[in-house]
């Protein structure tokens, strides 16, 4: 269900009373197999290596690639792949001036790259880069992945990663990587169910020009499988609504808390708009309805924390985030470890933050990462199909740090499984969600 995502500080805790040169060893040979395996026709091998462990890998891996009969050394010119062994998870900050020249160097080599544990430049903590960073091709990281391969800025410098035993034992860590396994914790209709106690999910938003988004937050509702999906609309797009939704109960926004009655969890946000008076319903429902709520869009402008009586899902993008933290955007961008985990401290719940690295944090626990999904997640409405989905999964029971993890991860599965890669737009996921359970 989760796998370990480890830090700098897990890693040297992991490896300690184990035979260094032994571990080395198994490094070196895991990188030259690497390149071996994916570049066969390259001849000539050169490695950037500097002073410490990692260091020591890739000199390893070119006696391992010189004993196979290749060409190796540490000069770039001629190389026709090129290893970056300079840093490794010890690795924090910005590189200094000598290094980051010889980072620049390795990126224009023009060859493919291969990174031994991670990119030069990339936290292995927290995925921050600050500096000069590899961007790699290939990342072959020893005995596990690091939360810096997984978390952006540093996944998108990772290029593939492959992950090499060398011979220690997993570990519990702080962050973790969601599997597909997560979507066990789903409960599946029973002979014994009704429509609401399969999962009941009322959905508040749709203002005029914004009917799409509560649309497709009640149909993702569906899709993930809730057994009732309710909307609660303005006056003016009710009709629009009432055309366009078939199996939703649809009635007009004065008659939400008589549709609330009904519902096991909420979706407020999708379209609702940024008035006064939409923003006093926020309050107001995240105030005094009982059931979990999934917090998402208009819903989460000048959102301020509260004690909320019951479980809260906040689903920001980076500039929501940014919003919430008084941030900006690209600060959040750079630091979205930090960024996730200081929300869920300040509001006191589960924040998602949205990215081709969706990171789930709650107070108190370590973030879970889902990396499913493909770049056609990023189009208009998507973000609405998520929320129906972490509302099915709250109405269903399911806790709210692993009904997010889950949407996410499910999420997307559904856009991998779209067969078509260019022109997807939400609609398209929607329709896969079934298929994304396995």
């Amino acid at each position: 269900m989760l796998r370990p995502l480890y830090t700098a500080d897990e890693m040297r805790a992991a490896e300690q009373g184990h035979d260094v040169e032994a571990m080395m060893e198994r490094a070196g040979s895991a990188v030259a197999e690497t390149v071996l395996r994916r570049y066969p026709d390259a001849r000539r091998i050169a490695a950037v290596c500097g002073k410490g462990a990692n260091g020591g890998d890739g000199r390893i891996a070119l006696r391992v690639l010189a004993e196979a009969g290749r060409e190796t050394g540490e000069e770039l010119d001629g190389a026709d792949v090129v290893i970056d062994a300079l840093f490794g998870t010890g690795f924090h900050g910005a590189p200094r001036d000598d290094a980051a020249g010889r980072i620049e160097q390795i990126n224009g080599a023009g060859v493919p790259i291969v990174a031994v544990d991670l990119p030069s430049g990339v936290d292995a903590s927290t995925g921050e880069v600050v500096g000069a960073v590899v961007d790699a091709d290939v990342t072959v990281t020893m005995h596990g992945p690091k939360v810096g391969l997984e978390v952006g800025p540093g996944r998108f410098h990772a290029g593939e990663v492959e992950v090499a035993e060398i011979g220690l034992e997993p570990a519990q860590t702080e962050h973790q990587l969601v599997t597909e396994e997560i979507l066990r914790l789903v409960p599946r209709k029973q002979p014994h169910d009704t429509k609401y106690s399969a999962g009941a999910v009322l959905v508040v938003g749709g203002a005029p020009g914004l009917t799409g988004a509560v649309c497709l937050a009640a149909e993702a509702a569906f899709r993930a499988d809730a057994g009732y999906v309710a909307v609660a609309t303005p006056p003016a797009s009710f009709p629009v609504i009432e055309a366009r939704l078939l199996e939703a109960v649809k009635a007009p926004l004065q008659r939400v808390d008589e549709l609330a009655e009904r519902a096991t969890a909420l979706a407020i946000g999708p379209g609702l708009g940024r008035g006064e008076e939409e923003r006093a319903l926020v309050r107001r429902l995240l105030a005094e309805r009982t059931m979990p709520a999934v917090v998402d869009a208009d819903a989460l402008f000048e959102l301020e924390p509260a004690d909320w009586p019951a479980p809260r899902v906040l689903t920001p993008h980076s500039g929501e985030l940014g919003r919430l933290l008084g941030e900006e955007s690209r600060w959040v961008d750079a630091h979205r470890l930090e960024a996730v985990r200081r929300a869920a401290d300040r509001y006191r719940c589960v924040v998602l933050l949205k990215g081709a690295d969706t990171l789930v944090a709650a107070p108190g626990e370590g973030v879970l990462v889902s990396n499913s999904g493909t770049p056609a997640l990023a189009t208009a409405g998507t973000g609405d199909v998520l929320t129906g989905v972490v509302a099915a999964f709250l109405a269903k029971g399911v806790d709210a740090r692993l009904a997010a993890a889950a949407a996410a991860f499910v999420h997307g599965r559904a856009a991998e499984l779209v067969p078509h890669e260019r022109g997807v737009v939400a609609s398209d996921v929607i329709a896969v969600l079934p298929d994304a359970f396995g």
